[in-house]
């Protein structure tokens, strides 16, 4: 597999070491330099939680198109490896998530049929459920095997997932789910101007929830 690139952030404040870490992948079309990975990457890091976010190979290797899933998955398993051993921390107290298939791909090898990755949680933010305008491809055939705690954060406007279809599905994981809906949203977590919010300001939102679920995980 080719070589993944990593950008790990240690924690800004708080006292001895810590218990947890959080590691954020990149959505299809993006890389870990995106916005919405680098504002909850660095408000993690403030919060005392180790962060660590990385690139896809076919990203390293300046490609637009997406690896195919065995491969996706891999990277992640190793990423998730990398971030448990520079944070000092057994695999079962790392949060894998990040972005649209970023997220996927952690909740994906979380819930593996066969050698499924222990995890603290995920965190699935813009969670890809269906394409848009194909409500009927679902990728939700994991679901059902996933039993660590999950945090949705989702546009009310996404088109990749209704809020309607993200209640329904996630109905199959075993796990405590938390569902946090981002009000005129869509799937890049853009606001409607009517709305009066700013991207920024949604971000803002977005970095608040995942770290007060994140900190107040067990």
């Amino acid at each position: 597999m080719s070589e993944i690139e990593t950008e790990y952030r240690a924690p800004r404040r708080g006292k001895g070491r810590a218990d947890r870490a959080v590691l954020l992948a990149p959505g299809a079309g993006s890389d870990m330099h995106a916005p919405a990975i680098t504002v909850v990457a660095d408000a993690l890091a403030a919060a005392g939680v180790p962060v660590m976010t990385f690139n896809f190979p076919y990203r390293t290797a300046g490609r637009r198109a997406p690896d195919r899933a065995p491969v996706l998955e891999a990277a992640t398993r190793r990423a998730a490896g990398e971030l448990a051993e520079r944070a000092r921390l057994p695999a079962n107290r790392v949060v894998l998530g990040g972005r649209s298939m970023g997220g996927r791909m952690g909740s994906q090898v979380v819930g593996a049929v066969d050698d499924p990755l222990p995890a603290l949680g995920l965190v699935l933010l813009g969670y890809p459920l269906h394409p848009p305008g194909r409500p009927e491809t679902l990728r939700v055939e994991h679901f059902a095997k996933i039993q660590a705690p999950a945090l949705f954060v989702s546009g009310t406007r996404d088109a990749f997932a209704t809020p309607a279809e993200l209640k329904r599905h996630t109905r199959r994981i075993k796990g405590p789910v938390t569902l946090h809906w981002l009000d005129t949203c869509d799937h890049g977590f853009k606001p409607l101007k009517a709305s009066g919010r700013t991207p920024a300001s949604v971000l803002d939102e977005v970095a608040a929830v995942v770290t007060g679920w994140v900190t107040g995980l067990a």
